[in-house]
């Protein structure tokens, strides 16, 4: 395989016009992602104490999850919350509604749960089971919330999906409450939120955190999110749910993503703080000098560093304007696609270098990149010693899935600049090829 081959068959960014057409693979095959929706559902359940997971699929599908949660102490074991459905050829032939509504009966015999998700896989999906309808009807027999998730694997690009349809799931849950002044968490996947900037900020100002989703919950703190003054959505997972319940409820929402430029922090803040209608605190003038503090001083040892961006944490756009703004050398972007919310900042991009574009994220042919492109960085999840055998340095960025405000700009400059200065010391070493 060719690297100059690989790299005729991508646009540039200025080339873009429109992402659903213009982003293309390096391979004829696109990769689905390492894991699929169900385990998102899985990673979302876990997180509502008291629900349960009945997963109807093929034996596979129902191993790999048992597997996934019987150790876990949050599923409660082998008899824990997470629970199978498992489907054979006569139920793909005519049908397993039918099958469904009778473990159901067990089920509620048995255990009688608050709430029940149905989560659905390929296979049911494949053979067109209205689960949608079933959940309905046992909704209303049995008196208990039961949601349907669709997790087909086939339409996705990796487990995301499986998370957000999970936690937009939950709406059905909710009920009209008085407003309290509090606050939910939309979309936090990574980490504790109250181990966050953000969330220390709040705590200090007297704000109270309702319903965290999907990091952890109760069924009760999802039945009174409508009492919620704002919805904070710290990742797009978070945005179906979010409007939603601002079309339901009138709840307002804030976008604050995991941003890195200390503007779009420091925009995250004003709104949030205004929608709570609260002066905004002291103490975010001193985080947000810190923070562009850091910036400016990562300059001298970034400016000139080329790299290609993977899969990290943070807004792939966003993050990409950031370095670029700080005098780094973008060559190549993997993204999953080009939204509205980006279009600021591939304006910022564009003013800085008009990298390739291409999907992530499959690093296999990113191996003949290499060879053309010869960054000194690459950001994302790669193997570290056939990087280095290249020349290329790792941006580690891991640690900032966990973290939300001023806290972003710092960490992440402080990675680049340590993985600038260890590409410098591999291309002294002679790794190079």
């Amino acid at each position: 395989m060719d690297g100059n081959e690989l790299l005729s068959r991508l646009k540039r960014l200025s080339e873009i016009d429109d992402p659903r057409k213009d982003i293309h693979s390096l391979t004829y095959a696109q990769f689905p992602g390492t894991h699929c929706p169900l385990m998102g559902a899985a990673m979302a359940v876990r997180g509502i104490d008291g629900a349960v997971m009945m997963i109807i699929g093929t034996d596979e599908c129902s191993y790999y999850t048992k597997h996934m949660t019987i150790y876990s102490d949050d599923w409660g074991g082998l008899d824990g919350r997470c629970l199978s459905v498992t489907i054979d050829q006569h139920d793909i032939t005519f049908g397993c509604v039918k099958k469904v509504e009778a473990a159901f009966a067990e089920l509620m015999a048995e255990r009688r749960p608050e709430a029940v998700f149905l989560v659905t896989t390929c296979v049911p999906e494949i053979i067109g089971d209205d689960f949608d309808a079933a959940a309905d009807a046992l909704s209303e027999q049995y008196g208990v919330p039961v949601m349907a998730v669709h997790t087909e694997h086939f339409k996705c690009e990796n487990h995301m999906p499986g998370v957000e349809r999970t936690i937009t799931a939950c709406f059905g849950l909710m009920q009209p409450c008085e407003q309290d002044g509090s606050v939910n968490v939309l979309g936090q996947r990574m980490g504790r939120f109250e181990d966050t900037e953000l969330s220390r900020v709040l705590e200090s100002a007297g704000v109270r955190i309702g319903a965290r989703l999907p990091s952890g919950c109760t069924l009760a703190e999802i039945r009174r999110a409508s009492a919620a003054k704002v919805n904070i959505v710290v990742n797009d997972i978070g945005l179906p749910l979010a409007k939603k319940m601002k079309q339901r409820f009138g709840t307002p929402y804030v976008f604050f993503d995991k941003f890195v430029e200390p503007r779009h922090i420091a925009e995250a803040y004003e709104n949030l703080f205004a929608f709570l209608e609260r002066p905004l605190p002291m103490e975010l003038a001193d985080l947000r000098a810190e923070a562009e503090k850091a910036a400016e001083s990562g300059k001298a040892a970034l400016r000139g560093v080329s790299f290609i961006y993977g899969n990290t944490p943070f807004r792939a756009f966003e993050a990409c304007a950031f370095m670029a703004s700080l005098g780094m050398e973008p060559q190549l972007v993997q993204c999953h696609g080009i939204g509205e919310a980006d279009a600021e900042d591939v304006r910022q991009i564009l003013t800085h270098a008009d990298p390739y574009i291409t999907q992530s994220a499959n690093i296999s042919p990113m191996q003949y990149i290499y060879d053309v492109l010869r960054p000194q960085l690459y950001l994302g999840h790669e193997y570290p010693m056939r990087l280095r055998k290249k020349g290329i340095a790792q941006v580690h960025t891991d640690m900032g899935g966990g973290m939300l405000g001023y806290e972003v700009t710092g960490y992440f400059v402080k990675q680049l600049a340590a993985a600038a200065e260890e590409g410098k010391n591999i291309r002294k070493g002679g790794a190079m090829q």
